[in-house]
């Protein structure tokens, strides 16, 4: 279990710390506003109103005990940058921050925050990777042109095997892992049968999971 601060309760802001919360995670909320405090009080493990770009009362918050602080402010430039910069100013190591532009993204960076966040365009990828490969249920990028794809098995290949799904593209496209229910198998043959519903995750390039995709569907 991990603890973390989350600065600006928007819709983001929310999202985010109520899933850490369902993950087994404890969050700390800071908001400027009164009436967002109230509503979701009972909801966090703990609730501050608090003026996030004030370093005097960001000290007062213990924020080095938190493993990341997450500055949720997108819609409000000014007062992101202003939170981001006093974060840095009192110590916080570990910074993650929304942009909601080009331009919040470019300044946040000359910070030097550990990561910056793009909601509405990681989401924009989401949705047209759903699109594209219409069999996929979650799509994750991992960066240097790798991808992992989850995708449940329709009854056309039940019974099929793992080297026969993957076929021309075993040693390209990795097999990690199959959902069966609450059991899960990582130790996956070529022979390895597959069943009706069962949930495959693949690893590969988006051009051999795009290859293998009329395969699947």
């Amino acid at each position: 279990m991990a603890h973390f601060t989350v600065i600006g309760l928007g819709r983001f802001g929310i999202a985010a710390s109520l899933e850490l919360i369902h993950l087994g995670h404890t969050v700390t909320g800071v908001d400027l506003d009164p009436k967002i405090a109230e509503k979701y009080a009972d909801n966090l493990t703990q609730m501050v109103i608090c003026d996030a770009s004030d370093e005097g009362a960001l000290r007062e918050l213990d924020l080095n005990s938190s493993n990341v602080v997450l500055v949720a402010i997108g819609e409000d430039m000014e007062a992101s940058l202003l939170s981001t910069l006093a974060l840095k100013n009192v110590g916080v190591k570990n910074i993650w921050v929304k942009a909601s532009s080009k331009a919040h993204h470019t300044i946040v960076s000359k910070l030097g925050v550990s990561r910056i966040i793009h909601p509405e365009e990681e989401m924009g990828i989401r949705v047209a990777q759903a699109l594209n490969y219409p069999m996929v249920n979650n799509y994750l990028s991992l960066g240097h042109g790798l991808h992992v794809v989850e995708i449940p098995i329709k009854e056309k290949l039940n019974g099929s095997t793992i080297g026969q799904v993957l076929k021309d593209l075993r040693g390209s496209v990795d097999a990690i892992l199959v959902k069966r229910g609450p059991t899960k198998f990582t130790k996956l043959g070529h022979d390895f049968a597959l069943l009706t519903n069962d949930v495959l995750l693949l690893c590969g390039t988006r051009a051999e999971l795009q290859y293998l995709a009329p395969r699947l569907i």
